[in-house]
């Protein structure tokens, strides 16, 4: 494969709800801690995510929800961090992922982005006028010798790598909760499909890993196969 291999790796609700709302002021990470019946066991869910890909590909709208554009510093990782954003990381947002990766990169398609006045060692930026998430993949793999990645991105982003063909793995932890409301972020989002022309476009799995956690927490664990 001339590409990096993806693994999508999230948490989500029993209904694939990535959020716990509508509204930016709602997030899993934030308030999931605070449920009693889901606080118990979403230990679990970090213990994993330790154990993922040394690469990780995010988005700024994502980043900037959890509150990286006013955090404190962070100490170094072993982690390279890849964020796809336009608008949403201040300065202080990158010089915090310069300070928490091995390498970032961001990908952005925003010539004045707040990046391009950033000095960092470790700081990389590839400009594309238009994204194309097959390019990031091919470059990441040829320039920075980034083989597998996991991708931890919003539904949106999630939805251009499902339709796109770009996902090869999933690992999904299922907190035991209905979420609801039809304007909340799910695990895919994006475009929905029109016609029977496009069912191609659909993901197809095979099942590799079901895995009964404690608290009533599932792993599920998949590969794409077409």
């Amino acid at each position: 494969m001339d590409r990096t291999v993806t693994t999508l790796f999230m948490l989500m609700s029993v209904d694939g709800k990535i959020s716990t709302g509508a509204s930016d002021n709602l997030d899993v990470d934030k308030d999931f801690p605070e449920i009693a019946g889901v606080k118990e066991g979403l230990h679990q869910y970090y213990e994993i995510e330790q154990t993922t890909d040394l690469w990780s590909l995010n988005s700024g709208r994502v980043q900037a929800k959890v509150g990286v554009n006013t955090k404190d510093m962070p100490n170094k990782t072993l982690v390279s961090f890849v964020m796809i954003d336009n608008k949403h990381l201040t300065e202080h947002g990158i010089r915090y992922f310069c300070a928490l990766s091995k390498q970032f990169v961001l990908v952005t398609s925003n010539k004045s982005h707040p990046a391009f006045e950033i000095e960092e060692d470790n700081l990389h930026i590839i400009y594309q006028t238009e994204l194309s998430l097959k390019d990031v993949l091919t470059k990441l793999k040829s320039e920075y010798g980034c083989e597998r990645i996991t991708l931890q991105t919003g539904g949106t982003l999630n939805g251009l790598f499902l339709r796109e063909k770009l996902i090869d793995y999933l690992d999904i932890v299922v907190a035991p909760v209905l979420i609801g409301g039809k304007d909340t972020s799910t695990l895919v989002d994006g475009k929905s499909l029109l016609s029977e022309s496009e069912l191609s476009q659909l993901g197809v799995l095979t099942l590799q890993e079901c895995i009964v956690l404690e608290n009533s927490y599932l792993r599920l664990r998949y590969q794409v196969i077409h």
